[in-house]
């Protein structure tokens, strides 16, 4: 069974999505607000969240801001046409997918199993992976906890996912289409762009110096490694 939580201020389109979702296999919330769905996340376990972007109050970005502080669950946006540059946003700060309004029935049910078949495989494999450390890094597969010298850092889980393919075979080049294919298990159409900006976001978190990085190297022309730090 998963649960789902759908966040959006029109009440129409929460009776719509739940109308294309319903299936034995998930158990469906509602919220109307960002900060309501805050508050569901908080007192619930959630599989999957749909996450509206364009809300009074909190909107879905704020939204999301805040629970990427503390939950990795996976997030779809949903859009309208004109909120290109909300859809940059949402993806640069953690969003998994989003889907535009108005919604196709078969498109909103396919994304949706997508992200959990992600969700799933990702827990699966983690109980499966020792913790990795390298250096002062430490990936703790089960927990999806990551320490840098002692200290928690929290990561989108696509930066997760980038961290640990690299740590799992420290010093190996990856180039950004293979980065893309292991991490968004998807065809790498402008996979240059997408994973040059997480992985800025990733060293910005993991590094001391994000300028003189200890860790997570550039090789120029090629793509990207993580080395063990020299004493």
């Amino acid at each position: 069974m998963y649960r789902i939580l759908i966040c959006d201020d029109d009440k129409d389109i929460v009776n719509a999505l739940k109308i294309y979702l319903s299936d034995p296999d998930y158990e469906l919330r509602e919220a109307y607000s960002g900060q309501e769905a805050l508050e569901k996340l908080a007192a619930e376990d959630f599989q999957l969240i749909l996450l509206d972007i364009m809300m009074p109050g909190m909107d879905g970005i704020s939204a999301m801001v805040r629970l990427r502080e503390t939950s990795n669950v996976p997030v779809i946006l949903l859009t309208a046409k004109s909120e290109d540059s909300d859809k940059i946003l949402g993806l640069t700060l953690g969003a998994d997918d989003y889907i535009t309004k108005p919604f196709n029935p078969a498109e909103v049910t396919a994304r949706v199993k997508s992200q959990l078949r992600r969700y799933t495989r990702l827990g699966g494999s983690l109980q499966k992976t020792e913790n990795v450390v390298l250096g002062g890094i430490e990936l703790d597969d089960g927990a999806k906890k990551v320490l840098v010298d002692g200290e928690e850092v929290s990561l989108t889980p696509k930066e997760y996912e980038i961290l640990k393919l690299l740590l799992c075979d420290p010093g190996k080049v990856y180039s950004p289409a293979e980065i893309y294919r292991h991490v968004w298990k998807e065809e790498p159409l402008g996979a240059d762009g997408t994973v040059a900006v997480h992985i800025r976001h990733l060293r910005e978190k993991i590094e001391f110096d994000p300028a003189d990085p200890r860790y997570l190297k550039v090789v120029w022309g090629q793509g990207y490694k993580i080395d063990k730090p020299r004493r």
